[in-house]
């Protein structure tokens, strides 16, 4: 197997998960936070739904400035919105992996912060601190909807409000 094929089949399966979370976000409080120093949930929100890109750009680019002009925080006003914002970077960066060659793959890239370098590695490694950067603020999300009571959904096993 392809290595892009199996960075596919994960990113594929995840996204159905944080698809469904994204979908129970509520709108009627956006800048509900539960504490002090935490994000908002709705920006928290669209973070998520933003982080797909990084993915796309990692591979495209062989570069993100997680401080230059693509990552400018941006905050959904509607459901619809957040949806629109998630499947518009999903599909970018699912086409991105399915297209990738194992050669490119070992290619090195470079996340950085302005002038500061956070790593530099072959990109087949860097997928996964992209991944585990989405699933990091899902879980976190979830938190957040727990707190408002609001239903979680089954991600990798029943919750509380439903077994499947």
């Amino acid at each position: 197997m392809a290595l892009n094929q199996m960075f596919v089949n994960e990113f594929e399966q995840e996204s159905k998960s944080t698809r469904k979370i994204l979908e129970r976000v509520p709108f009627d409080n956006p800048g509900w936070k539960p504490h002090e120093k935490s994000t908002p949930l709705v920006r928290l929100a669209t973070h998520i739904a933003e982080l797909p890109r990084v993915t796309a750009a990692l591979i495209n680019t062989g570069e993100y400035d997680v401080a230059g002009p693509l990552n400018k925080p941006g905050v959904a006003s509607s459901s619809s919105e957040l949806i629109a914002i998630f499947e518009d970077n999903y599909l970018k960066a699912i086409n991105v992996l399915k297209d990738v060659t194992d050669d490119e793959l070992m290619n090195e890239c470079t996340l950085h912060r302005g002038e500061q370098i956070v790593f530099t590695m072959p990109k087949f490694r860097a997928l996964r601190p992209s991944f585990n950067h989405i699933y990091h603020h899902r879980a976190q999300l979830g938190v957040y909807l727990r707190m408002l009571d609001v239903p979680l959904p089954f991600i990798y096993g029943p919750t509380a409000d439903e077994s499947r």
